[in-house]
Formats: C-alpha cells, structure tokens, sequence
C-alpha cells in the first residue's frame, strides 16, 4: 500500500491504546502524531469529560466532528477519539485522506483497562455498561477500518510492527 502523504488513522475502542501506539508508531514512521482527543481539550481549554458534562453528549459528537473535519495533515498519524465513528462526515473525510486502521481487543480486556470510566470522558448514555458500548461501536469500527490489528497478547511495539507490516506488507 503507498503511503505517500497519506495519513494513518487508528480508530478503536477506549483503552485499546490508540494514543500510545499512535505516538509510537509516528516515531517509527518519522510523521506527525495528532491525537484528536487532545486537539479538542486543546481548543477548548477543559477535559472531554467536563466538555461532556457540561454541554451533554450530542454537543460533544457534533463538536468532535467539527474539529476532525478541521484537521488538514498529511503524512501524519491520528489516534481519534473512540466515538468518532458515529460521525460518517468525520470517518469519510478521515478515509479520504488516508488509511484507517482498526485496533482491536475483545470486550473483557477492555474493561479490565478501563478504571477510570467516570473521568476519562468516553461517551456513552446514561447508564450504558462497556459491554453495550463495544456491542454499538464494534460494527462501526469494522464498517470504516482498512485494516483490523488483532491487539491482544501484543505489547506496544509489537502492534506497532503489526501495523506497519499490514500496511506495507
């Protein structure tokens, strides 16, 4: 797959490590890492989790779509946030201008990462466990995805060699 100017864009569930791997993965690429997460407390000057709290969840998809649709890099890596996938606008541009790789883990791993759910800004309804959430996002994230990483039993480095040998291989 040429890679040229295009960007690598890891999309996933919470937790699966798509901002470490992202940064890491830039690294080996030599490109820029943007972490969309990180742009938007940027801009805003608060957590997702205050975004969330204080202007409510249809506020949040539709501000993270703005600021994805923001986004002009090329050759870069982009961790999203995990509720990017509810935008199609957000994942079509995101296509357009590069490679969507999916990070995947099963759901119990997940939630065994997830400790810190009421303050680290996940979207989800009221009352939603991990479990329906992943049942929600997991036919989006295989509906948008170039390629799908199998992450489990991997650390870090070697998702990032995973990655890189899916898209060059």
């Amino acid at each position: 797959m040429d890679l040229n100017d295009k960007n690598i864009v890891l999309i996933g569930m919470p937790a699966v490590g798509k901002s470490t791997v992202g940064v890491l993965l830039a690294k080996a690429l030599g490109r820029y890492f943007v972490d969309t997460d990180v742009y938007m407390q940027a801009i805003q000057g608060r957590s997702l989790q205050e975004m969330i709290d204080g202007n409510g969840l249809t506020w949040f998809l539709e501000a993270e779509e703005d600021y994805v649709l923001c986004l002009d890099e090329t050759n870069a890596v982009i961790a999203t946030g995990g509720s990017v996938v509810y935008s199609e606008t957000a994942m079509r541009y995101l296509a357009s201008r590069g490679v969507i790789v999916h990070l995947d883990l099963p759901v119990e791993q997940i939630e065994e990462r997830l400790s810190n759910l009421r303050t680290r800004g996940v979207v989800m309804e009221p009352g939603q466990t991990i479990r329906s959430l992943y049942k929600q996002r997991q036919p989006l994230y295989e509906r948008y995805a170039n390629v799908t990483v199998d992450c489990i039993g991997k650390n870090h480095d070697q998702i990032v060699t995973g990655i890189i040998e899916s898209l060059t291989g």
